[in-house]
């Protein structure tokens, strides 16, 4: 492979690892801001259950922690393992699920416990102090004051509640309110690492990094990341995903970054020598 090839595709790993990691830091630092406004109502409800869907199971204690439940199939036996895991920290719960996932999973279940209908209460709330409308979208320009917004919004609400039903009404809104920000926090990332890496995309072609039966996502020649999905439902009906909005209703920006950098390796290994060894190793341990 031309060397010079070798050097631009190693560009493009290292930028979606840089990325991949600026991001799980700034959404551990979001969520923990959010649990932080939510300590008293998160304890005076008692906990909740977020996840409940066999083999998934989540839910966050009084004292802030999480357990997390999966089920896996162990290779050599093939017997099904459970593994309940304690997470005692934002930044290990971002490792494991999407942000924007855990928020919609906290409104969900703050919803339930209240008797609340479907429809969301905070989201209007929110753009209404942004002097942004629902009917809008929100343009990376704006995000910084669509953030303080948000922020003004949450710290005005009361930091405690009479009974775990007022509680679980606060929660609900304002984790609908945090999972709006962190779409919109996901979508301008892809953004900007599209525009980082504007530069190496022209010289090395389109780069197919996931080809499954029911979803296709690309890197293309011309710097853009996009993607086909049959989405649940669907009856097998492909939807096209072209703007970093649509992107994240699908993707976590963590597994796409991850997922470029595997690919790059994949197709060009020069870029990444130290997973060679690894296999290399894994391999002399069979």
């Amino acid at each position: 492979m031309d060397v010079n090839r070798a050097d631009l595709f190693g560009e493009l790993a290292r930028d979606a690892a840089l990325e991949r990691s600026d991001f799980l830091a700034r959404a551990a630092e979001q969520l923990d801001r959010f649990l932080e406004a939510n300590a008293a109502r998160i304890a005076e409800i008692g906990g909740l259950t977020l996840i409940d869907d066999d083999p998934d199971y989540l839910s966050v204690a009084p004292d802030l922690s999480f357990r997390s439940r999966t089920r896996y199939q162990d290779e050599t036996t093939g017997e099904w393992i459970s593994e309940t895991e304690v997470l005692e920290s934002a930044s290990e719960l971002v490792e494991l699920y999407n942000p924007s996932d855990v928020y919609a999973a906290f409104s969900e279940a703050a919803r339930e416990a209240a008797g609340l209908g479907p429809e969301p209460t905070a989201a209007d709330d929110l753009m209404d102090v942004a002097g942004i409308s629902p009917e809008e979208t929100v343009p990376p320009r704006e995000q910084d004051a669509y953030a303080a917004a948000a922020d003004e919004w949450a710290a005005a609400q009361p930091a405690d509640a009479e009974d775990p039903e007022s509680a679980a009404h606060q929660l609900y809104d304002i984790a609908l309110t945090y999972q709006e920000r962190s779409q919109i926090s996901e979508a301008h990332l892809l953004e900007q690492f599209q525009a980082t890496v504007a530069g190496l995309a022209g010289h090395l072609g389109d780069l197919v990094v996931i080809d499954d039966e029911d979803e296709r996502l690309t890197f293309t020649g011309a710097g853009r990341i996009v993607a086909e999905v049959v989405p649940e439902g669907a009856e097998g009906e492909w939807r096209k995903l072209g703007t970093p909005e649509e992107l994240v209703e699908f993707y976590d920006p963590t597994d796409v970054f991850g997922d470029i950098a595997d690919a790059v390796a994949e197709a060009y290994p020069a870029v990444a020598p130290e997973l060679d060894d690894v296999d290399d190793e894994d391999d002399g341990d069979r």
